[in-house]
C-alpha cells in the first residue's frame, strides 16, 4: 500500500504548479504564474482579475531589479492575497504591449489597480510594505476584504 502511495504521489507532484510558473494558458484567458514575463500579455487582459505590478529594467543585471525581484520573492504571500501578479520586462528589444503603453526609462516599479488605471509609478524600487499599504488603502480592495469576512 505505502508502495502504492508513493508511486502515486511521485507520478502526481510534477503536474502541481509551482507558483513562480511561466507556462503559456490554456484558452483565452491569462493564467500565468505569480511571475511572469510581461512581453507575453496586454495590461487589459488581467482588468478586474488582477493588479499587475510591473517592473522595468534595461537589462536583468540592473542592481535596482535584483534588489525588487528579492523584495518581491521574500514575500510572494501577501501579495497573491491582493490579487497581485508580478510582470518583468528587462529586454526593451522586445518591444511589448505593457512598455508601449507604460513607456519607462531604464528602471521603473508600476503598480496598476484592478480597474487598469496607474497607482504607483516609481523609478526606484519599492518595499512590500509600500506596495500593500497602497493597495490596502483602495476601495475595492476594502471590498474585498469585506466579501472574505462576510464569508466566513
Amino acid at each position: 500500500m505505502n508502495r502504492l502511495l508513493t508511486f502515486v504521489f511521485a507520478a502526481l507532484l510534477p503536474l502541481a504548479a509551482p507558483a513562480q510558473s511561466t507556462e503559456e494558458p490554456a484558452g483565452n484567458q491569462p493564467v500565468p504564474g505569480l511571475i511572469t514575463p510581461a512581453h507575453r500579455y496586454d495590461l487589459a487582459d488581467f482588468q478586474w482579475l488582477f493588479r499587475p505590478i510591473v517592473i522595468f529594467a534595461d537589462t536583468k543585471a540592473d542592481p535596482r531589479f535584483s534588489q525588487q525581484m528579492e523584495s518581491l520573492r521574500a514575500e510572494l504571500e501577501l501579495l497573491a492575497e491582493r490579487d497581485v501578479l508580478i510582470l518583468t520586462d528587462t529586454d526593451p528589444a522586445l518591444n511589448g504591449a505593457a512598455r508601449q503603453k507604460l513607456r519607462p526609462r531604464g528602471f521603473q516599479f508600476v503598480l496598476i489597480g484592478k480597474d487598469g488605471r496607474v497607482l504607483m509609478r516609481r523609478p526606484s524600487p519599492q518595499s512590500v510594505r509600500e506596495i500593500t499599504r497602497s493597495i490596502d488603502k483602495l476601495p475595492t480592495r476594502q471590498r474585498e476584504i469585506e466579501e472574505r469576512r462576510g464569508s466566513r
